[in-house]
């Protein structure tokens, strides 16, 4: 069973990553890297299988946005 300071601490740091720029920043993030494989695939200076990677790292930054967009709204925070 966790401390009461484990418990403290664990609390804290779903707060932070709950916060609202937080969030953002790796919906942001997210749409930079799926944008930026796109251009660099178009321009030729990025491979078909790099793009592949740098589109899904996007897509995944995305993804963990929503999933803390959603975690947020469950446990009641301001996302």
């Amino acid at each position: 069973m966790p401390t009461s300071s484990a418990r403290a601490a664990h609390s804290a740091s779903m707060e932070l990553v709950l916060n609202r720029p937080v969030v953002v920043a790796f919906a942001v993030l997210g749409a930079l890297l799926a944008s930026a494989a796109s251009l660099l695939r178009r321009r030729g200076m990025l491979g078909e299988k790099g793009a592949r990677a740098l589109d899904c790292a996007g897509y995944g930054c995305m993804g963990v946005s929503m999933l803390l967009f959603a975690l947020a709204g469950l446990r009641g925070a301001a996302a």
